[in-house]
């Protein structure tokens, strides 16, 4: 016990300082083979999984950035493509009313020199009944003349004025 008493923390021995410097080294030593390797490892194969995620990730938004490109230059495309379809659209629309209305105007010009021609026929037509008729007025007139055997000439342009007027009621 006397060994003890002479005991002393901040003033150790020779040889309990070597033994404690040799056990820690040896305890370093295992440590450093048994715990810091592996955990050396997974630091870095935590830290190249965290830049392969930032590359990932890195590479996702550049993607996202090219084709949010593409997808504005197909848009600007489209918007191209409609103002072209919906100009050749009104050009085609003028170009078949255009072609709608002098179809229109030509059927109209038919249509009026059929009827002018149809006017025309039924004019002469009528124009041929009222000589006809006319034809068969005198001769009934005449015929009627001869028949009254009449002896002075103004009885006789009475008479035929007389029948004239009834012919024209009739």
């Amino acid at each position: 016990m006397i060994f003890l008493a002479d005991f002393s923390v901040i003033r150790p021995e020779p040889g309990l300082f070597f033994w404690s410097v040799l056990i820690f080294l040896i305890f370093w030593f295992a440590v450093g083979k048994l715990a810091f390797k592996p955990i050396a490892n997974a630091l870095k194969d935590r830290e190249k999984s965290i830049q392969d995620a930032l590359d990932k990730a890195k590479m996702a938004q550049e993607q996202m950035e090219k084709l949010n490109n593409e997808n504005e230059r197909l848009l600007q495309s489209a918007r191209e493509e409609r103002g072209k379809i919906l100009a050749e659209a009104k050009e085609m629309h003028s170009k078949i009313v255009g072609e709608a209305k002098q179809q229109a105007k030509i059927e109209a010009n038919k249509i009026v020199a059929k009827a002018k021609a149809e006017i025309e026929n039924e004019k002469e037509a009528a124009f041929a009944d009222l000589k006809n008729k006319v034809g068969s007025m005198a001769l009934v007139i005449a015929e009627k003349v001869l028949e009254k055997n009449l002896s002075t000439d103004s009885s006789q342009v009475e008479y035929a004025n007389s029948l004239l007027n009834k012919m024209n009621l009739n």
